[in-house]
């Protein structure tokens, strides 16, 4: 019979999420040696190498990103088992990794983690903001155990929860000459200086769907984050369309100007992302009850947008500049 313990499940999950052994024994509150001696045991057992050694780090291997969620998935099963015989007043206890991609995490952290926290303080949560793309790898390489992404996802291992309804604006300076006008058409857009989020990003995505429906620009700067084009486009070097959120203080301080697009449709949807194959236990299932029951977010601080349905994705038609 194999003699698989717990404890050596919970120092291959911690070491294969912190990556390293100093981080993980430092979680587990475990010298470094006593964690070393627990991988060996547990890889003597399988009789496989879960992890890749190179140059004193560890890499988790093929067969080791295949076992993780089988520990995962043994340790929370455990830790249900222990809950349900305590009855239901029993405390949600553990840890839960999500990831957010940048506007969720940057602007709605609060709204996103502040009722769950109260009603849980014993789950220590573990929160990533990282683009679409990153958050979406993470959650298929077993590294997170959910995530909340603004784009759309598609892949085939990965299943979506669509949460709530965000929105874009198109703003700018209040001096420039778009904000002076009284009545935009999209011809207005004529070889407008646009500054872009990252790709990977889903704000970036869908920015160049809309650019692809107006007429052609250019695109003068590419940032990684939302907060820095907003600045750049307070310092007056071009436009941007960004989440209504994230330049509701600027707009409010008059230090930005939200353009009036009624011909432009600036939805788009938030979503949960899950592995499909991966267990997910009473953790997630009360965060996501958690989320489930937040209220819709405030209306975009512009006049209502059009309600024709999204144009279809293009090419942007905006060039470098």
């Amino acid at each position: 019979m194999i003699g698989i313990s717990l404890r050596q499940l919970e120092v291959f999950v911690a070491i294969a999420s912190e990556g390293s052994v100093r981080a993980a024994a430092e979680r587990l509150h475990l010298s470094q040696p006593a964690l070393s001696m627990a991988l060996a045991e547990l890889e003597s057992q399988l009789g496989v190498d879960l992890f890749e050694r190179k140059r004193g780090r560890l890499y988790l291997g093929e067969r080791g990103r295949e076992a993780l969620s089988l520990a995962q998935e043994i340790l929370e099963r455990t830790a249900e088992l222990k809950r349900g015989m305590q009855g239901h007043g029993a405390v949600l206890e553990g840890e839960l990794r999500l990831g957010a991609s940048n506007t969720i995490g940057n602007y709605m952290v609060g709204d996103l983690l502040g009722a769950f926290i109260a009603e849980h303080p014993k789950v220590a949560i573990r929160l990533a903001v990282e683009n679409t793309d990153t958050i979406v790898k993470g959650v298929l390489d077993h590294a997170l155990d959910l995530g909340c992404v603004e784009g759309t996802v598609t892949h085939v291992d990965i299943q979506v929860r669509p949460w709530r309804e965000d929105e874009l604006v198109i703003c700018t300076r209040p001096d420039h000459e778009l904000a002076k006008r009284k009545r935009l058409r999209a011809e207005d857009f004529a070889g407008a200086r646009w500054i872009l989020r990252e790709g990977g990003s889903a704000t970036r995505t869908f920015s160049e769907r809309i650019l692809a429906t107006l007429p052609p620009g250019a695109a003068v700067l590419e940032l990684g984050q939302s907060e820095a084009i907003k600045q750049a486009v307070i310092a007056g070097l071009g436009i941007a369309c960004l989440p209504a959120v994230a330049v509701a203080d600027a707009v409010k301080a008059r230090r930005l100007m939200v353009l009036p697009t009624p011909f432009l449709d600036l939805r788009r949807r938030l979503s949960w992302v899950l592995r499909r194959s991966k267990y997910h236990g009473a953790l997630v299932g009360a965060f996501l009850d958690s989320a489930a029951a937040i209220m819709p977010p405030t209306p975009a601080p512009h006049r209502r947008q059009s309600s024709r349905p999204p144009a279809a994705t293009a090419r942007p038609r905006c060039g470098r500049g």
